[in-house]
């Protein structure tokens, strides 16, 4: 009876919900806590159905569940508590997913760290890229496989137990005490992980981290499927009638936008990508380079999810080291990367290098000419002999038409990799996918990169498929216009408040081609010492957000999102992209993205009454 008041309740909230659970990736700062994430929205959300509250206006005042779709979302939340409800379980003992195995992957990670045993119990068969000496001999993972008719011949084991199932019954778990771990994988909507037992709940944070890290959340539509099957028991409709058409307008989009002519990789998010290029380029090197050590060099306060998975990664792998590269705030991104792989040559290492150019949040471009003489330079060992290149892994998504890679491009000749995160201009701010383009020189690095996205089961959606169909094509023109908007705000608040630090491009570099639409806006400040500065400057960033917020609601937002189709985006890269960054590395400034369509004389004119109040 119970479960049939909560689908009865499930169906109605569905009903009603916001567009925006559907339709956005990012969510809301100014009603986020980052420490209550998922917890604040769901207590809200329980207090709505335990007063069988349904109405639109209850639901779209509920709190922000996570700041971006990747990590979890309004119908991922409500999904894992309907199913923990189910199974008399803490909300936070349920975890979706968009991959079928990341969730594998997760466990197997802390068990790692933590030397513990792990048996992999499955009906059936695996999925068939789940690859088991991939696994062991590249990410390092220790496991051990075991097939079973029904769950009464499991036996104890000295370690965890995952059981793996894949079933159109997505949701519905058959729990038994010695299984510390179930998986239901599907074919289309992704997987559901269910914690078993108080011993195992020390894994939930770990999990959710790798879902924030290296994979994403199971979709909204996805999710939206999954919850209409558990109320109907209607059919998941797997879209695939016009995959391939929409794949192909993707691929000659990427094709046309980047300048180069090899196979690009469509991943679910930018994160997505950036993974499974740095295993497929660690697997590369273990095949090729056995025993050399690998170094991952990153800047120190690039965005958090880069520079945390790339720490990651390293905590995982014996021979992988993660080196500072010191690019932005008044270094120079060239001169740091001569040190850096002048020292990796001697110790006869691989240098992998993340760099975004234009830089965040200091949107700085290095010298492209030096760039390239620099990551072309000859080195040698201390023994003598001619170092390994590097392969420069290119960010891309401030400037995402920029030019790098093509034939007789800047970056032709150096083994270069570029990504963008599709949640920003490529979608417009509709999905998160994100996608990757090698020079000719890096084809071949490719197929293993693909290898790991297949592994990782992180490839695009179908329906991530479709939005980047329709929003790429256009996506050159809205970023012209973006920029020109852009453009009219900082010169705008040069004119009014002159005594503003702003960082943007020069014109000079935009007539080659770098025309991003976000500023980073260091504002005046006052006081007697150093702290005092700092503590005025960082409330006075406060203040001008929530100004605008307030007289702009309907433009204004407080979120990291960049490239969106409408209004204007306001964040502070410290308390939102750097959260993982050291303190020391991180930048209390405004970040300010602005979109091809949005009201720019009412922005105008708040912010002239921000400095006139000042």
């Amino acid at each position: 009876m119970e479960d049939n008041k909560m689908l009865n309740y499930i169906e109605n909230v569905l009903e009603n919900m916001p567009t925006g659970w559907l339709s956005l990736t990012t969510h809301r700062l100014d009603i986020y806590d980052e420490k209550l994430a998922k917890i604040q929205f769901l207590e809200q959300f329980e207090t709505l159905f335990n007063t069988n509250n349904f109405k639109a206006s209850a639901l779209s005042e509920l709190p922000t569940a996570f700041d971006y779709i990747r990590l979890g979302h309004p119908l991922s939340c409500i999904l894992e508590w309907v199913i923990a409800s189910f199974n008399n379980l803490k909300s936070d003992n349920v975890i979706s997913f968009a991959s079928k195995t990341v969730p594998v992957l997760a466990i197997l990670r802390k068990n790692l760290l933590d030397n513990k045993n792990t048996q992999i119990i499955y009906t059936g068969k695996l999925p068939d890229y789940f690859d088991t000496e991939v696994l062991k001999n590249i990410y390092g993972y220790k496991f051990e496989l075991k097939t079973v008719e029904e769950l009464e011949e499991i036996s104890e084991f000295d370690g965890s137990i995952i059981f793996f199932s894949q079933q159109d019954e997505i949701c519905n778990f058959d729990l038994t005490p010695n299984i510390d771990f179930f998986i239901n994988a599907h074919s289309y909507l992704g997987s559901i992980l269910l914690v078993n037992g108080q011993g195992n709940e020390n894994y939930i944070s770990e999990i959710q981290h790798v879902r924030r890290r290296e994979t994403i959340a199971m979709t909204p539509d996805n999710s939206l499927a999954a919850l209409k099957y558990l109320i109907k028991k209607s059919s998941v409709n797997n879209k695939k009638s016009d995959l391939e058409t929409n794949k192909a307008l993707v691929l000659d989009s990427i094709a046309t936008i980047t300048g180069t002519n090899t196979k690009a990789l469509i991943a679910s998010s930018g994160l997505s990508i950036q993974y499974a290029i740095l295993m497929g380029l660690i697997h590369d090197a273990l095949e090729k380079h056995k025993g050399k050590d690998i170094k991952i060099i990153v800047p120190p306060n690039c965005y958090g999810g880069t520079n945390d998975q790339a720490r990651r990664v390293a905590a995982c792998i014996d021979n992988v080291e993660v080196l500072d590269l010191l690019v932005d705030g008044g270094k120079d991104m060239v001169q740091s990367i001569d040190i850096v792989l002048d020292k990796i040559a001697t110790e006869d290492a691989i240098p992998y290098i993340i760099a975004e150019i234009p830089t965040n949040p200091r949107v700085e471009v290095p010298d492209l000419i030096k760039l390239k003489d620099v990551l072309s330079k000859e080195r040698k060992s201390t023994t003598g002999k001619i170092a390994i290149d590097p392969v420069f892994i290119l960010d891309q998504t401030f400037c995402p038409n920029v030019h790098f890679l093509g034939d007789n491009e800047i970056l032709s000749t150096v083994r270069t990799i570029s990504f963008a995160s599709g949640s920003k201009f490529p979608s417009g701010g509709l999905c998160t996918s994100g996608y990757c383009v090698a020079n000719k020189k890096s084809e071949a690095l490719m197929q293993k990169v693909e290898m790991h996205l297949r592994l990782c089961d992180n490839e695009a959606t179908n329906l991530q498929i479709k939005i980047l169909a329709k929003q790429l094509p256009s996506m050159k023109q809205r970023i012209n216009d973006a920029y020109k908007n852009t453009r009219e705000f900082v010169n705008f608040i040069n004119d009014v408040l002159p005594e503003a630090k702003i960082n943007f491009v020069s014109k000079e570099l935009a007539e080659e081609g770098f025309t991003p639409s976000v500023f980073s806006l260091d504002l005046p400040t006052k006081g007697d010492t150093d702290e005092e500065k700092e503590s005025y400057k960082r409330a006075l960033n406060h203040k001008l957000i929530d100004l605008m917020i307030k007289e702009i609601p309907n433009e204004s937002k407080y979120c990291v999102s960049y490239g969106q189709l409408n209004g204007c985006y306001w964040t502070i890269p410290a308390t939102s992209t750097q959260g993982t960054t050291k303190e020391g590395d991180k930048d209390y400034i405004a970040r300010v993205a602005l979109s091809p369509n949005m009201d720019l004389e009412l922005h105008k004119k708040v912010f002239l009454n921000f400095v006139e109040k000042i």
